[in-house]
C-alpha cells in the first residue's frame, strides 16, 4: 500500500523524510539531554544554572517574564524583537533547532480556518461554555474539554463517513463526555470501554440525564404546535467496564466488546446487555489516552480486521513502558530486551510503548528518560501566557526547589520525594509552605525560616529558575514530535497510512484509516 506522507499545514513529508526527521530529533535532543533530563526541584541542590554556559546565562539571568516569553518561547517570526543583549550563537542556535525540528502546534492555512479559528470565539459570550456545543453537551464538562469532544467528535464523524462505518468504539471514555456527543450528537452508534467501574456508572447516570432532558424538550416543543412528539429517541451509548491490558491481543479486545456486561439503552429506553458485534466494523478514537493505552490502539488497529479507523490523541508520555523502564505492576513483569534489540510484532515481545518503530529503535540516542517525556506534555503556550502575565505562580517552582535544599540538609538520601500539592502555594509566605511540606514529610519543622539569609537568596534567583525551566519546554515540543513520529513509522511498518491533525487545544493527533 502506497504511503503519501503525512500533512502538516502546507509542508509534506515522505516516510523516508519522516525518518531522516526523526534521526535528526534523536541528535538534537542528545545533545541537550541534561536540560531535558534535569528536575526543576533541583536547580539548587545540583546547581543546574552553573550547568549551562556562561553566555547563556549571562543573556537569560535578568530577562523578564514577557521578555522570555517572546523572545525564547513564542514561535511567531522575530523580525520585530528587541534583544537587551547580544545572544551567543550557541543559544540562538538551540532556539532555532528546537523550533525547527518539532511539529507546529497550531494548525496553518486552511486547516487553522477549518479547525482552530473559531476556539476563542466560541468563549467570546462567555468564558466558561463553548457556543458551538448545545447545553447538555456542556454540563459537567470544563471549557477546555468542550473545545475537544468538538473538535475530536468532528475528526471522528469525519474519519466514519470516509469509512462509511457508524460503529465507533471510545477507549479511556471516563465519564462519558466524548461518548455521548458522538452518539446523541452526531448520531453514532458508540461503545465507550472504561477500566474504572465508578466512571462508567457516572457515565451512565449523565447519559440518562441527557436523554430525560432531551424528552422533556422534545414534549415541549411538540404540545407547542399541538401534535405528539415525533418518533423514537436514538440509543444512549453503550458503556463496558474493562481494562485494556497493553499485552492482550486484539482478539481478546474484540471479546472485551462483546462482553454483555455492558451498560447500554435500545431506543424503546429499555435497558439492552448486548454487545458488539464480532463482525461489525468500527472505528477507535481516545481522548488523552494514558501512556500505553494509546499505542495499544494503534496495535490493535493495525492488526484486528473489524478496526476500519482511528483517532488517537495521547497524553501522559511518561507512563510510556520503555527498554530502560518497567512495565506497570499489572503487567506482570517488565519487558525483555530481544536479541540484536529489534522490533518484535505483536505476541514476540517486547511490547513497548515507545519505541513502536523498528527504525526509531534502531538510532542512536533515542532513548527518552521518563523526565523528557512528561516534559513533552506541558504545553509550553500555556507558560507563555503566565510569563506575559507576570503570574505569581510562577513562584512556584522556585519555592519546591527551595524546600528540596531544606530536605536534603534534613535528609540527605532523601531525593525528590513526593509532597503533596500545596494549593496555590504561591500565595503563602515561604516559611508557612516549606513548614507544610516538611510536615508532610516528617521532618522537623523548627528552623529559623523566616530570616534565614541562605533561603532568602534561593528565593532571590526566581528569575533563573523561571528562565531554566524555559529552555526545557523549548525541548518538549521536540520530545512530543519524535513520539508521534516513531508511531507513523510504525504505522507505515505496518503498511498502514496516517495523517498528523493540528488544532489548538488537541494538540497533535494522529488519524488513520484503512486505504487513506
Amino acid at each position: 500500500m502506497a504511503n503519501p506522507g503525512i500533512v502538516l499545514g502546507s509542508l509534506r513529508l515522505s516516510v523516508e523524510q519522516q525518518k531522516q526527521l526523526a534521526a535528526k530529533l534523536c541528535c538534537f535532543l542528545s545533545l541537550y539531554k541534561p536540560i531535558i533530563d534535569s528536575h526543576i526541584i533541583e536547580f539548587f541542590s545540583d546547581s543546574l544554572w552553573e550547568t549551562l554556559p556562561p553566555g547563556w546565562q549571562e543573556a537569560l539571568c535578568e530577562l523578564s517574564g514577557p521578555q522570555l516569553a517572546d523572545l525564547l518561547l513564542d514561535s511567531a517570526p522575530g523580525g520585530g524583537r528587541s534583544y537587551p543583549s547580544v545572544w551567543p550563537l550557541s543559544l540562538l542556535s538551540f532556539k532555532a533547532s528546537a523550533r525547527a525540528l518539532a511539529f507546529p502546534r497550531t494548525p496553518r492555512g486552511r486547516a487553522a480556518q477549518e479547525m482552530g479559528s473559531g476556539e476563542q470565539a466560541e468563549f467570546w459570550e462567555n468564558s466558561r461554555r463553548s457556543s458551538a456545543l448545545k447545553h447538555a453537551f456542556r454540563k459537567h464538562v470544563k471549557p477546555k474539554k468542550q473545545h475537544e469532544v468538538r473538535q475530536l467528535g468532528a475528526l471522528v464523524k469525519r474519519m466514519c463517513d470516509l469509512t462509511s462505518c457508524r460503529n465507533v468504539v471510545d477507549v479511556g471514555s471516563g465519564q462519558g463526555h466524548l461518548t455521548r456527543f458522538l452518539s446523541l450528537g452526531l448520531g453514532l452508534s458508540v461503545t465507550g470501554v472504561e477500566a474504572n467501574p465508578a466512571l462508567v456508572s457516572m457515565a451512565a447516570k449523565f447519559d440518562r440525564e441527557l436523554r430525560s432532558v432531551d424528552l422533556k424538550e422534545r414534549a415541549r416543543a411538540a404540545a407547542k404546535v399541538g401534535v405528539a412528539p415525533d418518533g423514537p429517541c436514538d440509543p444512549l451509548p453503550r458503556h463496558v467496564a474493562g481494562w485494556v491490558n497493553p499485552r492482550a491481543s486484539w482478539e481478546e479486545f474484540v471479546t472485551l466488546l462483546q462482553q454483555p456486561m455492558g451498560i447500554s439503552d435500545s431506543r424503546d429506553g429499555r435497558p439492552e446487555s448486548r454487545g458488539t458485534k464480532s463482525q461489525e466494523g468500527f472505528v477507535l478514537t481516545g481522548l488523552h489516552a494514558c501512556g500505553d493505552l494509546s499505542a495499544t490502539l494503534l496495535r490493535h488497529f493495525a492488526h484486528c480486521p473489524q478496526a476500519v479507523g482511528i483517532t488517537s490523541v495521547a497524553c501522559c508520555y511518561m507512563n510510556l513502558t520503555t527498554l530502560s523502564s518497567p512495565a506497570p505492576p499489572a503487567l506482570q513483569a517488565p519487558p525483555t530486551p530481544r536479541p540484536g534489540g529489534r522490533a518484535c510484532t505483536e505476541g514476540e515481545g517486547p511490547v513497548l510503548g515507545y519505541p513502536m518503530s523498528s527504525w526509531v529503535l534502531g538510532l542512536p540516542g533515542h532513548e527518552l528518560s521518563g523526565k523528557a517525556r512528561e516534559a513533552a506534555c506541558h504545553a509550553l503556550e500555556g507558560y507563555a501566557e503566565r510569563l506575559r502575565g507576570q503570574s505569581g505562580a510562577l513562584r512556584s517552582h522556585c519555592y519546591r526547589a527551595a524546600l528540596e535544599t531544606l530536605v536534603r540538609r534534613a535528609q540527605p538520601s532523601l531525593k525528590r520525594a513526593g509532597i503533596q500539592t500545596v494549593k496555590k502555594c504561591h500565595q503563602l509566605p515561604f516559611a508557612e509552605y516549606a513548614r507544610m511540606g516538611l510536615q508532610c514529610l516528617g521532618l522537623p519543622t523548627d528552623w529559623p525560616l523566616d530570616w534565614d539569609p541562605v533561603l532568602e537568596g534561593l528565593l532571590a534567583q526566581q528569575g533563573r529558575v523561571v528562565a531554566y525551566f524555559c529552555l526545557v519546554l523549548l525541548l518538549a515540543p521536540a520530545v512530543e514530535s519524535l513520539v508521534l513520529l516513531d508511531r507513523m513509522l510504525y504505522l507505515s511498518q505496518e503498511g498502514l497510512d496516517c495523517e498528523l491533525v493540528l488544532s489548538l487545544s488537541l494538540s497533535l493527533s494522529l488519524s488513520c484509516r484503512i486505504g487513506l
